[in-house]
């Protein structure tokens, strides 16, 4: 269940990360308090993870869902370049995430 509860603070982490693109510098009301929101949330739930994980592996891997899936929706979405280079390392990124949660119990 901890590993979920990270996952989807990594997801959240994704949803404000984006959402700070639609704030406009927090001048809109509606994306501000989405963005405020999910903020709240990823961060409450790395805490929650916190609990039974090592800090390093859980804020590691939490970063890393949050970076990957910004890039991700940036070259589908906003047809940011999609380079070799930005691909290999979000694969690098994805080996990370892999590599830490299978070294920790």
């Amino acid at each position: 269940m901890t590993w979920m509860i990270l996952i989807l603070a990594g997801l959240l982490e994704v949803v404000w990360a984006v959402g700070l693109k639609y704030t406009e510098g927090f001048s809109k009301l509606v994306p501000s308090v989405l963005t405020l929101t999910a903020m709240a949330g990823s961060v409450g739930m790395l805490g929650l993870a916190l609990r039974t994980l090592p800090l390093g592996t859980a804020y590691a891997i939490w970063t890393g869902i949050g970076t990957v899936g910004t890039v991700i929706y940036g070259i589908v979405v906003l047809h940011e370049p999609a380079s070799i280079v930005r691909l290999t390392c979000i694969a690098m990124i994805v080996g990370g995430i892999i590599g830490l949660k299978v070294s920790t119990a």
